[in-house]
């Protein structure tokens, strides 16, 4: 796969499938980590004279209507201010506003290709979906990756390469129907998997003995929205003597103070870790945020579906898009 470095982008129209699905309220944008991450490429594309750049993202998920809380006009206004005064780029409407995106219609991959002559894929944390702007847009342009999507790789890769044992996984919060497929196919990967979150009832229900041999599954209080306290300690005590850990889910409801613990205990662990440490997903980095257990973390992934989704297959159907789509 070509590197963003080496392709030719001067006086060429680009587009750019950004990942911009960040928290909105009273048309502010809360958080602009994801902002920032897309910054290197766009600046890259700039500093070496492309002629225009047309950002694509999505906010939330509207289910293929307006939805006036969602547009994309806060994230606009902040780019305005991040990006150089100069810099010929424009931030398209939010793409879920049009069921074709979802859909992956490729009538509406090919109006949003209509004048672009490259696109760009710096949206990792959602190229594990098949939607138009990910797996169709390289059937019509030739595409490649942005810089933070390479940054993401390079991490996931040392994971699934050359980790240092033992390998750590800890899997948790409540999208059941994509986690659970993917639990089984991790297992060869991890020389333990720890299970807390909503997953606890569903992994004790589904999978085999022999399956759950291979994991710790937390205990879960009595009301079922956390971890016991010492099935947290038993995971704390995991996290101390790994050599590669990898978090994906909080560990229960931990946006209220009464369950909360269980999650905080694991955040802290992680922070606190000598081995290399990856964390992904939004609910998992807002909790990593909201424990002050951020500074310790070697590498914070965009996206949690995705990077399990990599760990385990070594691929996304966006980057078999891009190697099987038209070439440059």
């Amino acid at each position: 796969m070509e590197k963003l470095e080496n392709i030719p982008v001067a006086g060429k129209r680009i587009i750019v499938r950004a990942d911009y699905d960040v928290p909105l309220a009273h048309g502010k944008v809360l958080d602009k980590t994801r902002i920032d991450a897309s910054l290197p490429t766009l600046k890259n594309l700039f500093e070496r004279k492309a002629r225009a750049v047309t950002i694509l993202c999505h906010i939330d998920r509207p289910g293929g209507k307006v939805v006036e809380e969602l547009r994309v006009r806060p994230v606009a206004e902040l780019l305005k201010v991040m990006l150089p005064k100069n810099f010929p780029a424009t931030i398209e409407e939010n793409l879920r506003f049009n069921p074709g995106e979802e859909t992956n219609n490729l009538e509406f991959a090919g109006q949003l290709a209509l004048h672009a002559d490259l696109f760009i894929n710096e949206a990792f944390a959602d190229s594990h979906r098949n939607h138009a702007s990910i797996v169709s847009l390289p059937k019509l342009l030739p595409s490649a990756i942005g810089l933070h999507f390479r940054k993401e790789l390079e991490a996931l890769e040392r994971v699934r390469h050359a980790p240092h044992r033992p390998l750590l996984l800890i899997i948790g919060g409540a999208k059941l129907e994509t986690k659970l497929p993917l639990i089984e196919k991790l297992l060869p990967l991890a020389d333990e998997m720890l299970i807390g979150g909503k997953l606890v009832a569903e992994v004790n229900k589904s999978c085999s003995p022999e399956v759950l041999s291979r994991m710790m599954v937390a205990d879960l209080s009595k009301d079922g929205r956390d971890i016991t306290k010492r099935s947290a300690q038993k995971f704390s005590e995991k996290i101390k003597t790994a050599g590669t850990i990898v978090w994906n889910g909080p560990m229960g409801v931990f946006e209220e103070a009464e369950t909360s613990l269980g999650t905080k205990i694991v955040a802290q662990a992680i922070d606190s870790a000598q081995g290399y440490t990856i964390i992904g997903g939004g609910d998992t980095e807002a909790a990593a945020t909201k424990f002050n257990a951020e500074k310790g973390i070697d590498h914070i992934s965009m996206g949690g579906g995705a990077m399990l989704q990599y760990l385990a297959d070594g691929t996304l159907v966006g980057l078999d898009a891009i190697e099987g789509g038209k070439q440059w």
